[in-house]
């Protein structure tokens, strides 16, 4: 599967904002957008005035990088949130938030999104008692994420019991026990990323 193999903190640079890549540099003085907080490439100190098309698709670029999508599988979200009832912004967020690889990261498990993924593609995570190692996965509310208890001796997943990690509210994580549950489904409000989603609509409305 075509996957991005580049520098994570290239895709920050380029869309001009932390989108949280990197785990813990994402917030230390190391984070590429605090050391070099222009457009990667020999032409990234130049001024260029964006189009209304290109600040559409900048915004698109954005949320796929930030949640680590694909464009066949964002615009395969993006279908399935217009035939949902209500706001076809606020279903699009909600899906990607509700993605498994995602889950794991809100919940502390993972330090990045794609560690997130590698956890859940490695069949470390359970959903309802059953393994799962589909990062697309997307979880319903009371559905139960667990470590897999003959994966619980791991290094990563010891070290967890000693961690403080604040998760949305839409969500609760038992570190002692390694188990957590969707307490409901995340709301817009419950996503703390810069988006402006009505400019996705807009350019695929076009």
């Amino acid at each position: 599967m075509a996957r991005y193999t580049g520098p994570d903190c290239r895709q920050c640079r380029r869309e001009g904002c932390k989108l949280f890549l990197k785990g813990e540099r994402c917030v230390s003085s190391k984070c590429a957008i605090e050391k070099r907080p222009v457009v990667p490439g020999q032409h990234g100190l130049m001024r260029k005035k964006e189009k209304e098309y290109g600040t559409q698709l900048r915004e698109k670029q954005k949320v796929k990088r930030a949640y680590g999508v694909l464009e066949k599988q964002f615009r395969k979200t993006y279908d399935e949130a217009a035939r949902m009832k209500g706001v076809t912004g606020d279903n699009l967020l909600s899906l990607l938030e509700r993605r498994l690889d995602n889950v794991v990261y809100r919940m502390g498990i993972g330090d990045s999104r794609s560690q997130s993924r590698q956890i859940v593609s490695h069949r470390h995570i359970t959903v309802n008692g059953e393994p799962v190692n589909i990062p697309s996965f997307v979880v319903n509310k009371d559905d139960v994420i667990a470590i897999k208890e003959n994966k619980r001796a791991l290094e990563m997943f010891k070290s967890l019991k000693d961690q403080r990690h604040t998760t949305p509210k839409w969500m609760e994580f038992n570190f002692a026990k390694l188990t957590g549950k969707v307490l409901a489904l995340p709301q817009r409000d419950d996503i703390d990323l810069n988006i402006q989603e009505n400019l996705i609509i807009e350019l695929y409305w076009k």
